[in-house]
């Protein structure tokens, strides 16, 4: 495994890290004897970096266990984020905190993170929360080793940020198709610039960049370099900048974590050739003007008071412009609520607006499913829906 030094605390991280987002599910839940197996390859293989969150369902619970039951917590560090959105009051930070440490089943976190900020307002608040005595604090107890904080806003609130605290490191999201996007390559250098360690989230777009570019750009980059796939080609581009300290990807199958520490194990600082930077600028204008909404799925946007199914919608949407109209109009009808009992398409919108609140991306949720609904949703649409609806009903019924 290749690894990278920390410098403010002289760690060595692991340069592929674990994002414990996507977890492999069956039935809802977390598999566990899926995500055990994972987990402990990694462990196996040199992964030491194991990012999750209160807010990803099961997943702080599921690695705590996998950590505790076959002892091999000291061998990795732990990331974990306090959820921002849930924090009402002062107390709210130590009771999410000890919950945290209950369901992970340890002591200290590694790596903690103040879990989406925005502005240098969402800092200043919990500042008036005492929250910089709250950190000092579990840093002398040794519960907290590194405090950092996630981003999700303008690359001007990003500087502003990073410059007011004496932070351990940053985490933002970063890949070739969003390199001036949120913080960006200016906020990355800058981190850099104070040796603040990066990690980098969303590195495949919520994997739009390794199952969701049009054919046109797969066709270039394995003229370029066939030995690597899209996943590949969009780790190597982060792999090459030594200010990238950490590259987390949600790997849920075997295959994934294979082809993953493959690509981190032998592209150090470097590696890409100045043919292959050309490759990744005309990839990049092909995949920007293709997709119509940078949507990563993350569900943060969910549960949708109307039951809309926000990320499905811009799943199908995309695909409408990437493979065709006929193809997104398909799984736009099969991820909608067509052929179950409850609707969920962009239809359903009332634009109440409480998505937007709470979308990393800072989408325009309510225009986009507009958009969405009169190009998915023609006159015939809401007919064919019904018809496929009463056949089920009377399917069930016998």
């Amino acid at each position: 495994m290749q690894f990278r030094e920390d410098k403010k605390s002289g760690s060595q991280l692991s340069v592929l890290g674990f994002g414990c987002m996507r977890f492999p599910k069956s039935f809802g839940s977390i598999d566990m004897q899926k995500t055990e197996k994972l987990v402990l390859d990694a462990i196996d293989k040199g992964v030491n970096y194991f990012d999750t969150a209160y807010l990803y369902g099961g997943s702080e619970e599921a690695l705590g266990t996998i950590l505790k039951n076959h002892n091999v917590r000291d061998k990795v560090n732990i990331a974990t984020k306090l959820p921002l959105v849930f924090c009402n009051k002062k107390d709210d930070i130590d009771k999410f905190f000890n919950k945290q440490l209950q369901r992970l089943q340890t002591d200290h976190i590694d790596y903690y993170l103040m879990h989406m900020l925005t502005d240098l307002n969402s800092w200043e608040k919990l500042c008036n929360w005492d929250i910089k005595k709250w950190i000092e604090e579990k840093k002398a107890k040794g519960q907290i080793k590194n405090i950092g904080f996630s981003f999700h806003g303008t690359q001007e609130e990003f500087l502003k940020i990073l410059d007011a605290y004496d932070w351990d490191f940053c985490q933002i999201q970063y890949n070739y198709s969003d390199e001036n996007y949120q913080a960006g390559v200016t906020g990355l250098k800058k981190a850099a610039e104070k040796g603040i360690p990066v990690i980098i989230m969303e590195p495949l777009l919520g994997g739009k960049l390794a199952n969701g570019l049009p054919d046109e750009a797969v066709k270039l980059f394995q003229k370029s370099n066939s030995k690597y796939s899209t996943v590949g080609w969009a780790l190597r581009w982060l792999l090459d900048q030594p200010e990238v300290t950490v590259i987390l990807s949600g790997m849920n199958e075997d295959r994934q974590l294979e082809e993953n520490i493959e690509v981190a194990n032998e592209c150090p600082p470097g590696t890409l050739k100045p043919d292959e930077y050309e490759t990744y600028k005309k990839v990049k204008d092909i995949f920007q003007s293709s997709y119509k909404v940078h949507c990563t799925g993350c569900n943060y946007c969910m549960p949708c008071p109307k039951n809309v199914n926000i990320p499905a919608c811009f799943a199908a949407y995309n695909t409408s412009y990437t493979m065709g109209l006929g193809a997104g109009r398909n799984q736009y009808m099969l991820s909608s609520g067509a052929t179950s009992e409850t609707q969920s398409s962009a239809g359903l919108c009332v634009k109440c607006g409480k998505c937007e609140k709470h979308c990393p991306q800072g989408i325009p949720i309510r225009k986009e499913l507009e958009n969405v609904r009169q190009r998915m949703e023609p006159f015939w649409y809401r007919i064919g829906v019904r018809a496929v609806r009463i056949f089920l009903r009377k399917g069930r019924k016998n």
